[in-house]
């Protein structure tokens, strides 16, 4: 999995359109292998942004779970300290 792509369900506050955009984007580039697309493929680039942003949307929206909402501060600093533990810094 890219590791640019986070993951979005049971965050408090819930994930954001942009968030959930930058994910969708960050999925068709990989997919894709362009990282900007050509004038020719990018009505399609676009296209499948959106359709996987919808999808997303509609998956977070629909997952239950009975575990308590995740806290952002908290799991971005345990993700820098295991950057830490990982890479020295």
């Amino acid at each position: 999995m890219c590791r640019n792509i986070r993951t979005l369900f049971n965050f408090e506050p819930p994930a954001t359109e942009l968030e959930i955009r930058d994910a969708s984007l960050q999925f068709v580039r990989k997919l894709s292998g362009f990282n900007v697309p050509s004038k020719a493929n990018e009505v399609a680039f676009e296209r499948a942004v959106e359709q996987i942003a919808e999808a997303a949307r509609d998956l977070i929206a629909g997952l239950v779970t009975n575990a308590p909402p995740k806290n952002r501060e908290v799991e971005a600093q345990r993700a820098r300290e295991r950057s830490v533990l990982r890479f020295g810094r």
